[in-house]
């Protein structure tokens, strides 16, 4: 499979690195690395990161705050991330351009579309912040809302595992790997892959979807290129 065109998600969790909370800037500067590889190669880039390593809003309501407002800190966090990425990849000398699904000029251009293509056809990283602007979505289902709306060629799941299993490969030793696998197979067997509206919007737009260990430098390269490492989700 050819990519002109990918939508990376990034875990906000795998920012942390080695660290408890917050922002593990080794594991930042790998990413940006990564990213800068495979934007040299010619594949146009938009990117969506999460934002578990700052705050949860689903957690964050357990403990007593408002779900809406917990959802909004979420996306703030996602924000952040979004900075911290967009100024490592600038310190590589690598262009890229922030934009967020709520309005907050100067932090970033209001997210369009067509924005979003432009800075891609001119080879700059689209880094697409703030969720889906709304609350009540991950950002699993703002990364395939976003990778359906820039008419990216697949969705790159980047995650600290090596693809999608038959269980848990953390609590089953006898898990084995999907080299592909159907989106109504991840739903029959109750894959926890993404969450059913992110799965739902890919299967009915026909987004692929490849998940793979990002943790391991270079696999970005190696996944894009074809190499045998992470799953690919398909109808």
């Amino acid at each position: 499979m050819q990519f002109k065109r990918i939508l990376l998600k990034l875990s906000g969790e795998s920012l942390m690195g080695g660290k408890q909370y917050g922002i593990d800037e080794i594991r930042l500067e790998e990413y940006a690395r990564q990213i800068k590889e495979v934007a040299r190669m010619g594949v146009q880039l938009g990117i969506v990161i999460g934002g578990g390593n700052i705050f949860r809003g689903l957690s964050g309501s357990s403990k007593g705050f408002d779900r809406v407002k917990g959802d909004q800190m979420g996306m703030l966090a996602t924000v952040i991330n979004s900075l911290a990425l967009s100024s490592a990849l600038t310190s590589l000398e690598q262009k890229n351009h922030v934009f967020t699904a709520i309005r907050m000029e100067p932090v970033g251009e209001l997210y369009s579309k067509w924005r979003a293509i432009e800075a891609m056809e001119r080879n700059e990283v689209a880094i697409i912040a703030g969720g889906t602007g709304n609350p009540f979505f991950t950002t699993d289902t703002a990364s395939a809302l976003r990778g359906v709306e820039i008419e990216a060629d697949a969705m790159f799941k980047g995650t600290r595992v090596d693809g999608v299993y038959t269980a848990d490969p953390e609590k089953d030793p006898m898990a084995t790997r999907f080299r592909t696998i159907t989106f109504d197979e991840v739903y029959e067997r109750g894959l926890r892959v993404m969450d059913l509206t992110a799965t739902t919007l890919c299967k009915e737009n026909n987004l692929p979807v490849v998940v793979f260990d990002m943790d391991s430098y270079g696999n970005l390269k190696k996944v894009i290129e074809g190499e045998d490492i992470g799953t690919l989700i398909h109808l």
